[in-house]
C-alpha cells in the first residue's frame, strides 16, 4: 500500500484508468470503478490526500484491493498483500465474468461488500500509521458509508423511497428506482462526484449531528442528490 499512498490524485486516477483498460478488461469489468474515479477526481480537485494522510491512506486501501483483486483473479499473485478486500474483489471479477452479476441487485451488493471490506482495511492502516479523520473528513466519509450500504441493501433503500420519498420531492418515489440506479451505478463517475460535493458541502457548512443509523445518514443527502439527478434528466433530454 505504501506505493499507492506515495501516489498524487492524478497518479492514482492513471493507475486506477490502467487497470481498468488492463487486467479488469479480461473480466469485462474495464467500467466497473469509474465510480471510484468520481472520488478520486474530487480528491484531485479539493487537493486532498496528500502522501501519509488519513485521505491517502483509506483511498490507498481500496485500490491496493481492487489491485490484488485482479491479480488474484488472473492467476498473477495470491498475496492479497493483508487486505480482506483482495479476495472479494477477485471473486466479484470472476463471477462477473460467468455473467452471475447481470441483476443489478446481485451485482451491488458484491461490488459493495468488496469495496467496504477494501475500505475497511485502509482505516485501520491509517490508524495504525497515528491518522485520524478530521471531524469534517468523518463527515464526508460517512456519505462513502452511506453509498456502500445502499448497494448493498437495493429492496430496503427502495422501499424507504417509495414511503418516505413524497416527504422529501413529490416525484421521488416516482422516480425511486432511476434515481437509485443513477446514484448507485458503478459505471458512472458523475453522479459519485456530485455525490462528493454535496457531501463535503454538508460536512463543511452544515454539519451532521444527532443522526444515527444509515437509513437516517441516507436521506441527509437525499434532498440535494435528487435534485441533481432531476438536473441531469433535464440535461439529458436538451441534448
Amino acid at each position: 500500500m505504501s506505493d499507492i499512498d506515495a501516489m498524487s490524485m492524478p497518479e492514482r486516477l492513471q493507475f486506477l484508468q490502467a487497470m481498468e483498460s488492463g487486467p479488469a478488461a479480461e473480466f469485462g469489468a474495464s467500467d466497473r470503478w469509474h465510480n471510484i474515479e468520481g472520488i478520486v477526481m474530487f480528491f484531485r480537485d479539493r487537493q486532498w490526500g496528500a502522501s501519509g494522510t488519513w485521505v491517502s491512506y483509506v483511498d490507498a486501501g481500496i485500490l491496493e484491493g481492487v489491485e490484488r483483486g485482479l491479480a488474484i483473479a488472473l492467476g498473477r499473485a495470491t498475496d492479497p498483500f493483508g487486505n480482506p478486500g483482495s479476495q472479494r474483489w477477485a471473486t466479484y471479477v470472476t463471477r462477473l465474468s460467468r455473467g452471475e452479476l447481470e441483476i443489478r441487485g446481485p451485482h451491488d451488493r458484491a461490488w459493495g461488500e468488496a469495496e467496504q471490506a477494501s475500505t475497511d482495511h485502509g482505516v485501520d492502516v491509517a490508524e495504525n500509521h497515528g491518522q485520524y479523520a478530521s471531524t469534517v473528513e468523518q463527515r464526508f466519509f460517512a456519505f462513502s458509508e452511506v453509498y456502500r450500504w445502499a448497494l448493498r441493501n437495493r429492496p430496503m433503500v427502495l422501499d424507504l423511497l417509495a414511503i418516505y420519498g413524497p416527504l422529501i420531492h413529490p416525484d421521488l418515489a416516482r422516480l425511486r428506482v432511476p434515481f437509485y440506479d443513477w446514484f448507485t451505478d458503478v459505471r458512472e463517475w458523475k453522479p459519485t462526484y456530485i455525490g462528493a460535493t454535496i457531501a463535503y458541502e454538508l460536512a463543511e457548512l452544515h454539519p451532521i449531528a444527532g443522526l444515527t443509523g444509515m437509513p437516517a445518514l441516507f436521506f441527509e443527502y437525499i434532498p440535494q442528490l435528487f435534485e441533481a439527478y432531476l438536473a441531469t434528466r433535464v440535461s439529458q433530454s436538451a441534448q
